[in-house]
């Protein structure tokens, strides 16, 4: 890597280090509300990363970090099987991923959204938003994520979580340049100075560390109820992927999709995410913020990422630093979460819209409802030791559904319009290139 164009240059790597900066609260809040070690999770970011740009010639500027996708199925994991069954069944999702990039290469890159158009994208990735609401509104009020222990007093809680609800929104709405990209640090840092004013952070553990520190990393185990759960989670972030990629695409006025192709940024995110498991941490997935830097910055340069990548990895062994990730009190996270997770939703529905997916017609009226109710409601398919529901249950169903559910002469006019749709973003992307 060291013989790379630019890859010594002081810019480039203080951009590299500025792109961490951007995608940090994100990335470690997701370890942080499962229960998982963000020293680990930024190890395996960093290692993701380095993996994936091995995997695709290092010519997509991404960088790939935790994935907010996998919450609710990590947390339903961790409680019924413990981390490392729960790492054995996320690497074995990963290789869903690999699988897919074969079958793209081999049907083309619409073989996805031919398989899993917006009409079952869509109210997925809702399910993904909604589901995850209970712990959000909880984490806020002081509880723990199921709501069954309190854990702060509940003025104090809902004080610091709205001061960091606020402090996300308004950064997020009225901010300019690259402050506008950073809501979610942001909401970390004030809610964190208000816990600490409220006497809410114990720093206990950060005294007792030391300064230089291997990860506690979890060595995966396999269990099969558990990767029967976990592996029909893939479907919705590999739809998701196809539009991470295309948005660089565009960011970046290159074809991806064309070169280095979509099997293979597939391929890569597959690896990435297994090595994460292997190490016990979460799965990865590109992040848009560091798409929305890169649009800013105009530096499309992926070596910034692999400084990045660098940089995320140097963090992990810093001992205090991990144990100070992990003193914030979970109010300072329910006040994000609140309008992350909202966020996720409004995607779904966004889909939905954009894609033109007329909901007078009973076919696609069908499919969405009983996705959204099947996912939300808490329905359990299962007994014994394997069971399927939540984000797993909805996102089968919802495939099911749109391969059985016959087309009437006007649906399959609709059909056709969100097939265009979705040729329609491929086509932009390419045109980019020439």
């Amino acid at each position: 890597m060291n013989d790379s164009p630019g890859f010594w240059n002081w810019k480039i790597i203080l951009i590299g280090a500025q792109m961490l900066f951007v995608a940090f609260g994100a990335m470690v809040l997701m370890p942080l509300l499962t229960g998982l070690d963000p020293s680990v999770a930024l190890f395996t970011a960093g290692l993701g990363t380095l993996l994936f740009q091995w995997i695709t010639g290092r010519s997509v500027p991404v960088f790939l970090a935790s994935s907010f996708v996998f919450v609710a199925p990590i947390s339903h994991g961790i409680d019924q099987w413990g981390v490392a069954a729960t790492m054995g069944a996320l690497m074995c999702t990963a290789l869903v991923y690999v699988i897919l990039g074969a079958l793209v290469k081999w049907r083309g890159p619409g073989f996805l959204h031919r398989l899993m158009p917006p009409v079952v994208t869509g109210p997925i990735i809702m399910v993904i938003g909604l589901s995850l609401a209970p712990t959000a509104v909880n984490f806020a009020m002081g509880l723990t994520g199921n709501g069954a222990e309190r854990l702060f007093p509940y003025g104090e809680a809902l004080l610091v979580s709205c001061v960091a609800l606020a402090t996300t929104a308004l950064v997020a709405t009225l901010a300019h340049g690259l402050f506008r990209l950073l809501p979610i640090l942001c909401g970390v840092l004030a809610g964190y100075l208000a816990a600490l004013l409220l006497g809410m952070v114990d720093f206990t553990t950060v005294e007792q560390a030391g300064w230089l520190a291997v990860p506690a990393f979890v060595t995966p185990s396999f269990h099969l109820p558990a990767i029967l759960f976990m592996i029909p989670v893939a479907l919705a972030p590999a739809i998701e992927h196809v539009g991470d990629v295309l948005a660089i695409s565009n960011v970046t006025g290159k074809d991806y999709i064309k070169k280095p192709g979509l099997h293979r940024t597939l391929t890569g995110d597959g690896i990435a995410s297994m090595a994460a498991a292997l190490f016990g941490g979460p799965p990865n997935t590109t992040y848009s913020e560091v798409t929305g830097a890169v649009m800013l910055t105009k530096v499309f340069n992926p070596v910034v990422m692999t400084w990045t990548a660098i940089f995320a990895i140097a963090l992990a062994f810093i001992g205090k630093f991990g144990q100070l990730l992990q003193s914030i009190p979970t109010p300072v996270m329910g006040g994000i979460l609140i309008l992350m997770f909202g966020s996720i939703a409004s995607v779904g529905m966004n889909t939905l819209i954009k894609a033109r997916v007329d909901l007078h017609q009973q076919r696609n009226l069908v499919i969405v409802a009983v996705t959204l109710i099947v996912g939300i409601g808490g329905m359990v398919v299962g007994n014994g030791e394997f069971t399927l529901q939540g984000i797993s249950l909805c996102g089968l169903v919802a495939v099911f559904l749109n391969q059985v559910l016959p087309a009437h002469r006007d649906e399959a006019d609709d059909l056709h319009e969100e097939q265009e749709y979705v040729d329609d973003l491929l086509e932009h992307a390419r045109k980019k290139e020439r």
